[in-house]
């Protein structure tokens, strides 16, 4: 992007610190007698072809500002509101040459060079939306990163960002799609943009907007969520996290966790403990392929490091990188933090008063509450040196560490949650990630999200048609294209019905005008939750866009989803929608499927495929009245299309949950 100011030109680098609301403009601190656009619009961008696209920015209150596209003969002016804020809506023509776009005020002009004319599409959800080529780390997302050099693809990554407020801008910056920027992209989104571009041979630009860990109420804004009073009331809550109630409850919080094994008690945090019968581990580590892989519980590591007098006898910053869950260090006994959130990396100062020259006694008692556990961060994330010292400057802590289970019981879960604002309260993503991107015209959007809400699957059943809903009434370009990915099947543990969360997601298909469901029973890992195959998430993504909104024929975009039943003697039929081609059984049998009679106790049964139905039965069930497929935290689904797309888990009965 190229600025000129007063007949000189120069980079325009600065960030701008404004808040808008729909084109209501806060301003902070900051003189706007220069024009400004949204980091959005920038160098190597793509706009979206043939539509009437919003261009918008800031400016003095009352200025006059010019914008046009050199494709066009004539541009268009307007001035900035009272607020400083501006917009017009400029027509673009179809995709063919490279062009730019000039923003004129009186003081300054912008241009922004290298602009591709083609389709547009934000790429949303939590770390199976996140999780980059480079995170995957296998030889098949290594391949295509080393062959995605494409002029046609350019990349805009929004960096993360929460907010109790809407946000005017956000941090990013439009990339041109090489091996060094594809790597550090959204591989689902990257793989979804890539197919496009193949088929229909038109530029495609793709906004990266997600956070791994996050759940749907933190993406939807706070109009919507007025509904869900749960969530108000939490958004009351963080509004004084340190309140009488935020105090308490963190205190019988502690009181639990202290209660559950015998660390505290018996002072597994102090120096002189004797953990001589200890195992040890090698850190950091996640706890799967370990004897801790099935543990929900607390976990206490220990170990002693040495400390020069020149540290010891001053103030240290200790870190430890990510912890899952929840993480307590002691040093020397004396309790530093308790740090909530898997995701967050552990940083502690260590005053010089707690220290010793020699021997140090670190402790850590880690709380998983769920899923993975482990210190999950790189080794250079594990380290002690003075307080904002770098890697290179600070003795590693990556080292063996004694550990003892202390409890298998499933701990408490966060308590700060409803009074502490995180990137999982209620709108904050919304506001910090969603709305500076709003109204960009984009040809719709493809997300990926939903583990983290699978511990009220029914309430996502209105959550996420809501979400969607949301975001096209702010966007305000109508029913836009909503493609979204169910979650893989994954060994969440009995606390956690996942099969009721995907339930959610396929009732959304009826729920919500102009959305697609991409299924991916086949994908799943049972002992992690990010599974590598995401060239097969992106390409049935682009399936549903290609078929349903760029009208190509010939593709099959869905496995087969449970249309209805029908009870046949001592068997039942189960037909489904998007059985193209007819059914399949994947390895020669179908599995997975149970039945039930009134009781309600499901059995396993016995399926066969006939024509476009399978036909379910058990000798153990004469009077059978519902049938469940997959119905499970972890399956490996057998049943599939001609065109070898899973079918979705479903069940035929609406029974309260077990």
């Amino acid at each position: 992007m190229k600025l000129v100011s007063k007949g000189k030109e120069f980079n325009m680098s600065r960030k701008v610190s404004l808040c808008v609301v729909l084109g209501v403009c806060i301003v902070s601190a900051i003189s706007l007698a220069e024009v400004k656009l949204p980091a959005i619009f920038g160098d190597h961008m793509v706009l979206q072809q043939k539509a009437n696209v919003p261009v918008w920015g800031w400016a003095e209150p009352g200025e006059k500002v010019s914008i046009k596209g050199d494709w066009q003969w004539f541009g268009k002016s307007t001035k900035a509101d009272e607020n400083g804020y501006w917009q017009v809506k400029i027509k673009t023509p179809k995709t063919g040459k490279t062009v730019t776009l000039t923003v004129q005020g009186p003081d300054n002009e912008i241009v922004v060079n290298d602009i591709l004319l083609g389709e547009v599409w934000v790429c949303s959800g939590q770390s199976n939306m996140e999780f980059t080529p480079a995170m995957l780390g296998d030889e098949k997302n290594r391949q295509a990163v080393a062959q995605s050099a494409n002029p046609q693809i350019r990349l805009f990554t929004v960096k993360n960002k929460f907010s109790l407020e809407p946000e005017a801008d956000c941090t990013g910056s439009w990339q041109l799609c090489e091996p060094d920027v594809v790597k550090d992209f959204s591989a689902v989104g990257y793989y979804f943009g890539k197919k496009l571009n193949d088929e229909l041979g038109v530029p495609v630009g793709l906004i990266s907007s997600n956070w791994g860990g996050t759940v749907a109420e933190a993406w939807t804004s706070k109009e919507t969520l007025t509904q869900f009073d749960t969530y108000m009331e939490q958004l009351a809550q963080v509004s004084d996290p340190d309140s009488t109630a935020a105090k308490q409850a963190l205190k019988e919080w502690e009181d639990t966790v202290a209660a559950m094994g015998p660390g505290i008690k018996e002072t597994w945090f102090s120096p002189d403990f004797d953990d001589s019968d200890w195992k040890e581990m090698q850190l950091p580590a996640k706890w799967t392929g370990t004897d801790l892989e099935s543990v929900d519980g607390i976990v206490w590591f220990r170990r002693i490091t040495n400390l020069p007098p020149s540290w010891a006898r001053n103030e240290m910053e200790i870190h430890l990188g990510p912890i899952d869950d929840i993480a307590t260090l002691w040093v020397n006994g004396v309790n530093m933090g308790t740090t909530f959130g898997y995701s967050t990396p552990r940083v502690y100062k260590v005053p010089a008063s707690v220290l010793r020259v020699g021997p140090n006694c670190l402790a850590v008692r880690v709380l998983d509450t769920g899923y993975e556990g482990g210190f999950t961060g790189a080794v250079e994330d594990m380290r002690i040196g003075p307080p904002g010292a770098p890697a290179e400057r600070s003795a590693t802590l990556a080292k063996p560490w004694k550990y003892k289970i202390a409890s298998t019981e499933m701990p408490p879960s966060d308590p700060t949650s409803r009074f502490v604002v995180n990137q999982n309260t209620p709108t904050v993503l919304y506001n910090g990630m969603i709305t500076p991107l709003i109204p960009f015209r984009i040809a719709g959007a493809i997300w990926y999200q939903g583990e983290s809400n699978c511990y009220d699957p029914i309430l996502y059943r209105t959550l996420f048609p809501a979400m969607i809903e949301d975001w096209r009434d702010k966007w305000d370009q109508g029913d836009f294209p909503f493609y979204y990915v169910q979650i893989a099947p994954y060994e969440y543990g009995p606390a956690t019905a996942s099969q009721a969360l995907r339930e959610a997601q396929m009732m959304t298909l009826d729920a919500v005008d102009n959305v697609g469901m991409a299924v991916t029973m086949d994908i799943g890992t049972m002992n992690d939750i990010h599974p590598k195959n995401k060239v097969d998430v992106g390409d049935r993504l682009a399936r549903w866009a290609l078929t349903k909104t760029y009208k190509q024929k010939d593709i099959v975009y869905s496995g087969p989803v449970y249309k209805n039943m029908k009870v046949e003697g001592d068997k039942i039929r189960v037909t489904f929608d998007y059985d193209d081609g007819g059914l399949v059984a994947k390895d020669g049998g179908l599995t997975d499927f149970e039945i039930a009679g009134d009781d309600q106790k499901f059995v396993p049964a016995e399926a066969v495929i006939d024509g476009h139905a399978v036909v379910v039965s058990s000798s153990d069930v004469k009077e059978p009245v519902a049938v469940r497929y997959g119905w499970s935290n972890w399956v490996q689904g057998s049943l599939f299309n001609e065109a070898g797309l899973p079918a979705s888990s479903f069940r035929t009965d609406d029974w309260p949950l077990q």
